[in-house]
């Protein structure tokens, strides 16, 4: 069930150590890279709860999500053969867009799944099982263009605007395993039929009794729709306004942030449109809607996602910089200082995902002497400190130690808070939640592209290492918000 995560994550892991490669390859400049970047979160944004939608409602003789994972593998795995092709910068942003997108299509119905499959008490399992595959797609794929060149001899350099050998094999490689994985993940298993979906659900509410929190999807007032919209929309411009008027004092990634607070604004306008209307059995209607009427437990649980991801993107974008700048004194990308820095931050990365594997195994012991909230408090403790820890080791080959930390809290990441958010969510509506509760992934990454070179340069006089103490700061605070969120009781059947 859990397999396909290993082909998903290989696409993922790919594109993430290598599409700003291909991008400088094409001629993008380093300063473009945030913007160029940011199409990735944003797709996952549109994406996830428009597919958890559709998938929630749909049921063919091929099943409800697995119909959905066939599609995104396919359109994935054509776009990892095609990207490194990219013969200019226009079309690798664009392949970037296909292929994130793709992913999204594959990946959302697969978090639903295992809310569908499983029940509630082995869900910390299923999710910890996606941690390992995580785990161990990332591991390898990062490492597929130094295995090409250092185990086949295949070249990794290239005339320039040329990507190199050893990444496009890298890239096949990739659409075919995430092809399989996904395929076989179809093929071994056989979804249950809403009509037993409903039959589960409704056991667990009498086993839950009292304690059991009834959703219902509330139709938001045309009137707040319209007032709150139109305060997003001001905001947006007023800021744009002022970024603009200020473009010499101002990071331009702060662009970003206007331009969310815009988009929300008009989709709020749109969504209280239709409410008048009465047009509310729409796809759009019934995100904005759902958005807007989470259940309690999720609501909570959006806190915690937000302050656990910020940390994530300042760590994938700011590391090199942290760690060539303050453990090895060189910010000169020529020099061997900085490239020295620039591999052991390879290593430091391969460090915590091959730690995920482990830990992914050992939560669910953790979470059985305690419970979901304390195992997943614990481990973002674990990951914060790693973070701050940054700043005060002197000797990079202790760094492995705080990545053992960040090991911890990425695979928690991965796996708790979507086993204590699928025991909250009624079964009909498993997938336009799990994609709503995508945007708490989404948003810290955009709120981090926006201000993060801005409080580097001007607060912290353009020291790196800082933005990854911000980010352990982002990580503890996430790990008290943990205690407020209220996990549903429940009573636990035969292990099955």
């Amino acid at each position: 069930m859990c397999f396909g995560f290993l082909g998903i994550q290989f696409g993922f892991a790919l594109q993430n150590a290598n599409v700003s490669r291909i991008f400088e390859t094409l001629g993008a400049d380093y300063n473009n890279l945030a913007i160029l970047w940011v199409a990735a979160p944003v797709t996952g944004l549109i994406v996830q709860p428009i597919i958890g939608y559709l998938s929630d409602n749909t049921w063919t003789r091929f099943g409800r999500r697995r119909p959905y994972f066939v599609l995104g593998a396919l359109l994935a795995s054509f776009a990892l053969f095609v990207m490194p092709h990219s013969p200019a910068l226009w079309m690798a942003a664009g392949m970037l867009w296909i292929m994130d997108a793709s992913i999204n299509i594959a990946m959302e119905p697969t978090r639903a799944f295992v809310g569908d499959m499983l029940p509630k008490h082995q869900r910390g399992m299923g999710y910890a099982m996606q941690s390992f595959f995580i785990g161990v797609g990332a591991v390898v794929a990062s490492a597929l263009p130094w295995m090409m060149n250092n185990w086949l001899g295949i070249s990794n350099t290239a005339p320039a605007g040329v990507i190199p050998d050893s990444v496009r094999f890298a890239f096949y490689a990739g659409g075919v395993i995430f092809l399989i994985a996904v395929l076989w993940t179809v093929y071994t298993t056989k979804e249950y039929s809403p009509e037993q979906l409903q039959a589960f659900d409704e056991a667990d509410k009498a086993m839950e009794g009292e304690s059991h929190e009834q959703h219902s999807s509330r139709l938001r007032p045309v009137s707040k729709s319209y007032l709150h919209g139109s305060i997003w929309l001001a905001l947006g411009v007023l800021l744009w306004v002022v970024i603009q008027a200020n473009i010499d004092k101002l990071d331009k990634n702060l662009f970003i942030l206007a331009g969310g607070s815009i988009a929300f604004g008009v989709c709020q306008l749109v969504a209280g449109w239709l409410a008048s209307k009465e047009r509310h059995h729409n796809g759009f209607s019934v995100v904005m809607n759902d958005l807007f009427s989470m259940p309690t437990a999720m609501k909570q649980l959006a806190f915690v996602q937000f302050f656990s991801w910020f940390p994530l993107f300042a760590m994938w974008t700011y590391m090199t910089a942290a760690v060539t700048s303050h453990h090895f004194g060189s910010s000169d990308p020529t020099s061997s200082l900085y490239n020295q820095g620039a591999d052991w931050v390879g290593v430091l990365n391969a460090t915590y995902n091959g730690v995920t594997i482990f830990a992914a195994m050992l939560i669910p012991l953790v979470v059985k002497l305690t419970n979901l909230r304390i195992a997943h408090m614990l481990n973002l403790f674990l990951g914060g400190l790693g973070y701050i820890s940054f700043l005060f080791i002197s000797d990079p080959d202790l760094l492995i130690i705080p990545m053992i930390g960040v090991g911890f809290a990425w695979a928690s990441i991965l796996a708790v808070p979507y086993a204590i958010l699928s025991n909250s969510l009624p079964a009909n509506k498993m997938g336009v939640f799990m994609g709503i509760f995508n945007y708490f992934i989404v948003l810290p990454q955009i709120l981090a592209a926006s201000i993060l070179g801005f409080l580097v340069t001007r607060i912290f006089d353009s020291q790196p290492i800082y933005a990854l103490v911000v980010g352990g700061c982002s990580m503890l605070l996430a790990g008290l918000l943990v205690l407020r969120v209220k996990e549903p009781q429940y009573q636990q059947g035969p292990s099955a």
